[in-house]
């Protein structure tokens, strides 16, 4: 009989580049090639001004986690949210009769001689008859 080994980590990523997986090795080293460029023509308070948040940008999308989910998906997320189309109901019906002033609370009425009534006591007795269940014949062991 043949053994297979069956992969157990399918959803880690490998570490291809020394700690780094290949997407966080590529974001990071795009936000490396932005600020150099950025060093190179500007002057060092621009290229601190404008560096800052593309470094910042580059190591969110590496390393943060919302929720369990990488930034780019929170993103992307968000990006289509923002640009999709968005529909929204409201029908506004403009009311047929003049509005009525508040009547007094209607009182349920009286129950008639025929309809059984509940009280407190019927009630806790209706529960403990559902609650205790008899044994019938057939439980018993008497066969009919």
């Amino acid at each position: 009989m043949m053994e297979y080994q069956v992969p157990q980590f399918i959803e880690v990523e490998d570490k291809i580049i020394g700690p780094f997986t290949l997407k966080q090795f590529i974001y990071l080293a795009g936000g490396i090639g932005v600020c150099v460029v950025l060093y190179v023509y500007l002057p060092f308070y621009l290229t601190l001004l404008f560096g800052l948040p593309v470094a910042g940008f580059a190591l969110a999308l590496a390393f943060y986690k919302v929720n369990g989910k990488p930034f780019i998906e929170v993103l992307e997320a968000g990006f289509a949210y923002y640009t999709g189309n968005k529909l929204f109901l409201w029908r506004h019906q403009a009311p047929t009769t003049p509005p009525t002033p508040a009547k007094a609370p209607q009182v349920a009425p009286p129950l008639g001689a025929g309809e059984p009534r509940l009280t407190r006591g019927k009630l806790s007795e209706l529960a403990w008859s559902l609650d205790v269940k008899t044994p019938s014949a057939n439980e018993e062991g008497i066969e009919s």
